[in-house]
């Protein structure tokens, strides 16, 4: 079995957009009335929906709304975001709408190991790094941004600014190394998996 069974992730440059507050949470994200598929396609309309109608009624619009953000790739966010239920409906709708990396203060655990098995790195930030970038993207939603797996940062390169980041190691190496997904690198292995289990007497049977 070959050591990347995907596509290595080392950086992710775009975009970005901007969802400020703390603590928000998987329903906020994807609200569960929209859960009810059989599949995740088509879950990047529904992204934000309560929050872009409740923007909305306030004669106000979404980032997620915003032609400006149409195509952002990196979405920058606050503290314990994704917190609240484990769906993983949350990050597939935010990949499907077109996020590649999610840069925050912190995220809510469950949230974070959907995201890898996706393929969406999740950096932390200090937190006045994090609103400099909101407020830089609020501004000016063209600027460029790379979010470098490799070497751990966040770089705003319009303004020669490489902030270091956090990523668990152990998820930074699976991006790296194109093991991401669980679920892919245990079915790139089958044969493997299949050539062992004949080998278990408590699988193929015991000798008479």
């Amino acid at each position: 079995m070959s050591s990347s069974v995907l596509q290595a992730i080392s950086k992710v440059s775009g975009t970005g957009v901007t969802v400020r507050g703390n603590d928000i949470d998987t329903d906020r994200i994807i609200p569960a009335r929209f859960m009810k598929v059989i599949t995740f396609d088509g879950l990047e309309k529904f992204a934000f929906e309560d929050a872009r109608a409740e923007a909305k009624r306030q004669g106000q619009v979404h980032p997620f709304g915003q032609p400006a953000h149409k195509g952002a790739s990196i979405l920058v966010v606050n503290k314990n975001f994704g917190c609240g239920s484990s769906r993983e409906h949350a990050p597939q709708a935010l990949m499907r709408w077109g996020i590649k990396a999610i840069v925050g203060e912190s995220f809510a655990e469950i949230f974070f190991g959907n995201c890898v098995s996706l393929g969406v790195p999740c950096l932390t930030l200090p937190q006045d790094q994090v609103l400099y970038l909101m407020e830089l993207i609020e501004s000016s939603p063209a600027s460029s941004i790379e979010v470098d797996v490799e070497h751990s940062q966040v770089i705003i390169p319009s303004r020669n600014v490489a902030y270091p980041a956090s990523l668990p190691a152990g998820a930074r190496n699976q991006f790296l190394a194109g093991t991401w997904d669980a679920l892919a690198v245990l079915m790139a292995a089958a044969d493997d998996i299949d050539a062992t289990a004949k080998r278990l007497p408590y699988v193929s049977g015991f000798a008479g």
